[in-house]
């Protein structure tokens, strides 16, 4: 890069402002931000006061307005992943997030509330594991695309030439992205997965690669963020790259993944303009990043995903946009036939011959490009598209391997156990990171990605996560979501010191029915077990307890949406 970001950083502080001094060899610039006016400007370190106190850091994540003001966060401390193309790759670990304001004094009680709930929201985000950042390397860019810029693409900095759509800290850094003068302090940082291991097949070492990145546009939790919006944005859309480093020759394969449209949307407007626009905008735009697309839907065919395979079937035939194959994951790998996930693999195999991948040989001559994606949908986004994918990347990565010189003819990659260890766990380690971020919890069916076998262990595990993640998904995504919108922007503090959204009181029932409930139920055990001085006194008492929890819980269910952990601060119907 022309203007690459700086590496080392000096925090500066002093009541009137933060000095961030870059430390990288022969620099002698400072970016200053006035804790009183908000001004950024960028200075040197003679203006730096030797009263300020002095602390290393990693990097700068951005700005942001809570309600006692503006907040600075910067990386403390960062971990290396590795090298990608001589490049250091780096972990954001932990943050500090810093007020301008020197006290709170200036808010009343409730605002005081208020501001520490955002404050939470923005740790909560920064908590997920999955920040990467690289400070003269693009992470957001595929190698293919890449390798396809103009020399007017060359001489931006790293945040005009990034790809916004996984820039996860582009509306932290909107401040700094105003003035070109401080592009060098503004690192775009991605989310998702990232891991590089060094692999040896017949005494060849090379650069096994794979990074997921996630989209920042309609990002979310599980059941909040789903579907399309008008822009033709898709909930929870991740790029996944597999990369191959040999001797200077390199090799990359791209695949999609998005949640599936949200059902009621779907299935109850599916004729409607808006969707359908958005719907259409979403493949045209899919087409001229990726090429051909090839529609890997995995949701069950029967039960309460088959209206959805239906409506998102009868949508992507009028688009023309490529080839669509429903696979019913659940009933063709079940009692645990997932041998039978070679089926899908199968049918691909020409599809995937023609859209091929990227490679550039070791003296730099591009010979082959990726013509198209293979798009994995599925209601998770993780669990089912995670084991899809891995099959279809092994597939591309042996004709890879071979064409570069690393795999004999005649070999096969299943037959190399220590790679293939390697390979299992490293997708499974994506599919977990990825589903932590959407989900909540670890992936599911992750034993047979590590394995390729399923396992009764993993089924028990399986089980575990699926009831944690009920239990998330209901009272605890309302407040991850706001989180994320707060992060991204899709939510801002306003500056007129207004009432926030967060002063939506829940009314009586939320507080009074569950403690009821609780009560009616524990009273009917107790009644149970301490028997009364006749059968018909004990039944009585059992028959009046538990026919007031059974009350109470049926009202508790049919008021489900007063219980459940809601996010308040944007309305997501208002979004599509």
């Amino acid at each position: 890069l022309p203007d690459a970001h700086f590496r080392f950083y000096n925090q500066h502080t002093t009541p009137e402002k933060f000095y961030i001094e870059a430390c990288d060899e022969g620099a002698d610039a400072v970016l200053a931000i006035d804790r009183v006016s908000n001004e950024m400007t960028l200075t040197g370190k003679k203006d730096v006061p030797p009263s300020a106190v002095t602390k290393p850091i990693c990097g700068v994540m951005g700005t942001i307005r809570l309600v006692a003001g503006m907040y600075l966060v910067v990386i403390t401390r960062k971990r290396n992943v590795g090298s990608l193309l001589g490049h250091a790759v780096w972990k954001a670990v932990d943050f500090d997030v810093i007020s301008y304001k020197k006290t709170v004094l200036h808010l009343s009680e409730i605002q005081s509330q208020e501001n520490k709930t955002f404050l939470s929201m923005l740790n909560n985000v920064l908590s997920t594991d999955g920040f990467y950042f690289c400070t003269d390397f693009d992470l957001t860019h595929t190698l293919q695309r890449l390798a396809n810029t103009s020399p007017d693409f060359q001489e931006m900095s790293l945040l005009e030439r990034a790809d916004q759509r996984f820039v996860w800290n582009g509306n932290l850094l909107r401040e700094l992205a105003g003035q070109p003068e401080l592009h060098r302090f503004a690192l775009p940082v991605v989310h998702g997965f990232i891991v590089m291991k060094p692999c040896r097949i017949n005494g060849k070492i090379f650069e096994w690669i794979l990074i997921s990145r996630r989209s920042c546009f309609r990002a979310g939790v599980r059941y909040y963020v789903r579907g399309i919006d008008s822009e033709g944005h898709a909930a929870n859309f991740v790029e996944t790259e597999q990369i191959v480093l040999y001797e200077g020759a390199k090799a990359s394969f791209v695949q999609v993944s998005v949640s599936d449209a949200r059902l009621h949307a779907f299935l109850l407007e599916s004729e409607a303009q808006p969707e359908m626009d958005g719907f259409q905008r979403h493949f045209d735009s899919q087409l001229l990043i990726y090429g051909k697309q090839t529609i890997l839907n995995l949701v069950n065919q029967k039960g309460s995903e088959k209206p959805l395979e239906q409506a998102f079937a009868k949508m992507v035939s009028g688009m023309n946009n490529g080839i669509y194959i429903a696979f019913d994951f659940h009933k063709e790998c079940s009692h645990m036939r997932w041998e039978r996930l070679q089926i899908l693999v199968d049918a691909v195999t020409e599809t995937q011959d023609e859209y091929g991948y990227f490679m550039v040989t070791s003296e730099g001559k591009t010979v082959s490009q990726q013509k198209g994606v293979f798009r994995s949908n599925c209601m998770d986004c993780l669990d089912r598209t995670n084991v899809i994918q891995s099959l279809l990347a092994r597939r591309s990565l042996q004709t890879q391997l071979q064409r570069i010189g690393v795999l004999n003819v005649g070999q096969r990659i299943e037959e190399q156990a220590e790679f293939e260890k390697i390979y299992k766990n490293a997708w499974a380690d994506n599919a977990n990171a990825c589903a932590v971020q959407y989900a909540g919890t670890g992936a599911l069916k992750t034993d047979f990605t590590r394995t390729g076998k399923r396992t009764r262990w993993g089924l028990l595990m399986d089980g575990w996560n699926s009831m944690i993640r009920y239990y998330k998904n209901n009272f605890s995504d309302g407040f991850r979501q706001d989180s994320i919108d707060l992060f991204l922007g899709n939510f801002a503090v306003d500056e007129t010191e207004g009432p926030t959204p967060l002063r939506v009181q829940k009314d009586w029932k939320f507080l009074t029915l569950p403690i009821i409930m609780l009560v009616a139920f524990s009273m009917c055990i107790v009644c149970l077990l301490m028997a009364g001085d006749t059968l018909t006194e004990t039944l009585a008492y059992v028959m009046f307890w538990g026919a007031a929890s059974a009350i109470t819980a049926t009202i508790i269910l049919f008021n489900g949406q007063d219980f459940v952990d809601a996010p308040k601060l944007v309305h997501k119907e208002k979004l599509d």
